[in-house]
């Protein structure tokens, strides 16, 4: 995450501008990514109840600048954005959750974790028995 980034509704009160999925050939590269492509792959991580569970281990939802970019980042709630998320129910879900300061507290706890991933695979099922 960048600087830029993660001042996103920051004390600074710098706002950056979602990427344009539309203008990635334009769009400078980070380790041969584009913000794009890199902010998608973050966002989708989020689906996993695991990773959540890492991020909380090393502290990362005590930061204020972590927390602005879990906010900036609700862009993918809304079109043309959510229609690139590989699995939107978990991902969308857990990043409204983490919006909740008592979520990312809980996090931590394995307990909340099996939860999350047991609620994950009944969705699942229940999803292909419909289809």
């Amino acid at each position: 995450m960048s600087s830029e980034q993660a001042s996103a509704g920051s004390s600074t009160n710098v706002k950056v501008p979602p990427p344009e999925p539309n203008a990635l050939a334009n769009e400078p590269k980070y380790a041969g990514s584009t913000r794009f492509e890199l902010e998608l792959e973050f966002v989708s991580m989020l689906a996993n109840p695991k990773y959540l569970n890492h991020l909380a281990s090393r502290k990362f939802f005590e930061k204020p600048e972590f927390i602005a970019y879990l906010k900036y980042l609700q862009y993918w709630t809304r079109p043309p954005y959510l229609k690139y998320l590989q699995w939107p129910g978990p991902t969308l879900k857990h990043l409204e959750l983490l919006q909740q300061e008592k979520f990312r507290q809980d996090i931590i706890s394995p307990d909340l974790v099996q939860a999350l991933i047991a609620e994950g695979m009944k969705t699942g099922v229940e999803w292909h028995r419909k289809a």
